[in-house]
């Protein structure tokens, strides 16, 4: 069944990529005119590349290439025999676009809701409904049946005040704000007081479309947009609790998870490698893509040049030259992915044909 639900994913965007490559031009780049190709890792690229193929071979794209990766040692040779580079240049003839970063946040929770734990993680609801009904076009096709009539399904605001009796927490956490961070990253991790770690995976999402609350915050003068990261809007919530649920309303999706085996899963269903996998805008670059990133160290401003494999979508992931560096666990990921707001290039690998 998960196999069958990935290839309609997979056809449904390549719809959507033959659609939206028309605004935008892939230009053919010699693996000789790639600056750093030759110096980077390409042995670990190489490894992360079999491990996503597990999902990514569903695709007929990558179904030939997969299987000749079994047969290589040499992941140089791998990939310069096997594919073709392509830089890609935007509608505006830029090769330059925004690259940001997500981490895996740890989060203090309980399996009981107490007055410190009160911040309920929730399930995916029960009357949650995927449908292609024309009334849920603009949402995703997520929506919740009222009166026998489909609509869309509950925002942000009224989740939070439960006005839906099919919302069930997994566990609770003792802080919204860090909450709301964890729906932003998709995925993370819940510490309870005796140490143990919870993994929480995304399990959904309500249809509604992803708002940026630093763009919010931009547009009310409260930062500029040079100044802004994701410190400084923790920072400033964190100072200003009475103008939290009024911040964070205006961002009406919403993340429902599940407790997982494993750590930070992506999108493609594999678990992510820090530094490694990227989220990307799957309407121009489909998930299981080898991707060359040519951006800079957010904190040292070190060039950060390597070969990642496209592996997670996210909901302000969007944009052709677009994509979202995966830091990993830890204080040094979250600060890194928080401060992260570089631009650079994307070089997308195609499998010869």
């Amino acid at each position: 069944m998960q196999h069958i639900k990935y290839l309609l994913i997979i056809l449904i965007s390549f719809f959507f990529i033959s659609c939206s490559q028309k605004d935008i031009s892939f230009e053919k780049t010699s693996f000789s005119k790639i600056d750093g190709f030759f110096d980077d890792d390409l042995n670990l690229a190489f490894e992360v590349f079999k491990k996503d193929c597990e999902k990514s071979q569903i695709n007929p794209k990558f179904t030939n290439v997969c299987k000749l990766s079994e047969t290589y040692n040499d992941a140089k040779k791998f990939f310069t025999e096997n594919f073709e580079a392509f830089t890609i240049v935007d509608r505006n003839k830029s090769k330059q676009g925004l690259i940001t970063g997500y981490y895996e946040p740890l989060l203090k929770g309980s399996f009981e809701k107490t007055l410190k734990y009160k911040y309920p993680v929730y399930a995916l609801p029960e009357d949650l409904v995927i449908s292609d009904d024309s009334k849920l076009k603009d949402y995703r096709n997520i929506g919740r049946v009222e009166n026998n009539r489909l609509t869309p399904y509950y925002k942000r605001e009224e989740i939070d005040a439960q006005i839906s009796k099919s919302l069930k927490a997994i566990l609770y956490v003792d802080n919204k704000i860090d909450l709301f961070f964890l729906q932003i990253q998709g995925s993370g991790r819940v510490e309870l007081e005796d140490k143990t770690l919870i993994n929480l995976a995304w399990a959904g999402q309500n249809g509604r479309a992803y708002r940026s609350i630093g763009k919010y915050l931009v547009e009310n003068n409260i930062f500029t947009l040079e100044e802004i990261d994701g410190i400084k809007i923790k920072e400033y919530l964190n100072e200003n609790q009475e103008k939290v649920d009024e911040i964070l309303n205006t961002n009406e999706s919403y993340i429902f998870f599940k407790i997982s085996p494993n750590i930070a899963t992506g999108a493609l269903n594999t678990v992510l490698t820090p530094k490694r996998n990227i989220a990307v805008d799957r309407r121009y670059i489909e998930l299981g893509t080898p991707v060359f990133i040519k951006t800079t160290n957010p904190i040292t401003k070190e060039p950060i040049n390597k070969l990642v494999v496209a592996a997670d979508v996210g909901g302000a992931i969007k944009g052709e030259i677009r994509a979202d560096f995966y830091w990993g666990f830890g204080e040094e990921a979250k600060l890194n992915s928080h401060k992260m707001k570089e631009y650079g290039e994307i070089i997308v690998l195609e499998p010869k044909k």
